[in-house]
């Protein structure tokens, strides 16, 4: 296994991780759960950026070169 194959793995477990916690805060009320909801859901798409674009190279340098 590749280390930009485990590079992916980690992010998307991030992904996940900061998907619950965000997810987490929505339930609970007040100011302060609210922005730390709204911080957590800016840093998930911040890590599926990364995620995505981890993959997109994953596939670029793993292509084969048509004929």
């Amino acid at each position: 296994m590749s280390a930009l194959s485990i590079l992916i793995f980690v992010l998307l477990a991030a992904v996940v991780a900061v998907l619950a916690l965000g997810i987490g805060s929505f339930g609970r009320e007040g100011t302060d759960s609210a922005k730390r909801s709204n911080k957590m859901m800016q840093w998930r798409i911040g890590l599926q950026a990364a995620a995505v674009l981890a993959i997109l190279l994953f596939i670029y340098l793993n292509g084969t070169s048509g004929g």
